[in-house]
């Protein structure tokens, strides 16, 4: 098994993105709520010589500059079965649009596990790419971000400007 990792800058601070085999398996901020630890990203590898890694790093770098919306990348998450169903409920959220912890819950089948809704976002190992951030409180409110509430807040602010250019053009 093959784990390896690169840094890369973008404009919400330096990006951990981890790989095992052909798979992208991880997206870590520093100061990472639940992020793992160093030696659990594998060896450290140049992007131009990784070329899963490397085409991770374009389309992270070409969403932060809105000049994409979705990922077409092999995803690996590590997880439970009920991780797994949370994750796949929050791929469907569009780009812009928002859901809420209760929402899920209820595509799940039972209202009552939103909060097990909120601890399955928080150990998602693949944060943008897998878009929690687009999940919000029932009022509309922020809350939890494994990346930080600043992050979320100006990726769903990215989101927002991307769709009023849509709609302008």
């Amino acid at each position: 098994m093959s784990i390896r990792h690169i840094v890369v800058e973008t404009r919400l601070g330096p990006v951990a993105l981890i790989a095992r085999d052909e798979a992208v398996t991880g997206l870590y901020f520093e100061r990472h709520v639940r992020r793992p630890a160093r030696a659990a990203f594998g060896r450290e590898t140049a992007v131009s010589a990784d070329p899963l890694l490397g085409e991770a790093a374009r389309q992270l770098h070409e969403y932060l500059a809105g000049e994409r919306r979705e990922f077409a990348l092999p995803f690996a998450a590590e997880g439970d079965d009920f991780q797994h169903s949370v994750w796949n409920v929050v791929k469907t959220i569009q780009c812009g649009e928002t859901s809420t912890y209760g929402r899920i819950a209820v595509q799940l089948g039972d209202r009552s596990l939103a909060w097990q809704v909120g601890q399955a976002l928080g150990a998602n190992p693949l944060c943008v790419f897998v878009p929690c951030h687009r999940v919000v409180g029932s009022t509309g409110a922020l809350t939890g971000y494994a990346g930080g509430l600043s992050r979320k807040r100006a990726l769903l602010e990215h989101e927002q400007a991307l769709l009023t250019v849509g709609r302008s053009s």
